[in-house]
């Protein structure tokens, strides 16, 4: 089975939308392995996103996700990455196919509410970023 790092943002706590992040997840199958709420720092939120860091909205990425708390997520399932990504949905709301987490839930793309991982190997940096072994089911 392949494992994934999901993030209900800051803006999917503050609107309590975690539950149905989570209930759509499970519904369609996939297992929680690794959970926590956290209230990211600036030097987790940079190592997150370092991939953006020459990008201009990189420090309003930062900002946005250090600007309360996150639940840190690791699911599992086949083909992982693929499933997760259809059901989150494009990252800009307007883009987003209804039925999806953020065509359904999302107002604006910096406000898009859950963040997955694009690629297995970005998965296990996200995972190994956010959570150590001892955190997560076997």
């Amino acid at each position: 089975m392949e494992r994934s790092f999901i993030m209900a943002k800051p803006d999917a706590v503050q609107r309590r939308f975690v539950a149905e992040i989570i209930r759509r997840f499970e519904t369609r199958g996939l297992r929680l392995v690794g959970m926590k709420l956290i209230h990211p720092s600036r030097e987790l939120a940079e190592a997150h996103y370092a991939v953006h860091r020459e990008r201009p909205f990189f420090n309003d990425l930062v900002e946005f996700i250090t600007s309360g708390p996150v639940v840190a997520m690791v699911w599992e399932g086949k083909d992982i990455i693929t499933v997760t990504r259809t059901m989150i949905g494009a990252t800009n709301p307007v883009n987003a196919a209804p039925g999806t987490i953020r065509g359904d839930l999302a107002i604006e793309m910096g406000n898009n509410l859950v963040h997955g991982s694009d690629a297995l190997e970005t998965a296990e940096k996200e995972i190994a970023l956010w959570f150590t072994p001892s955190e997560l089911l076997p």
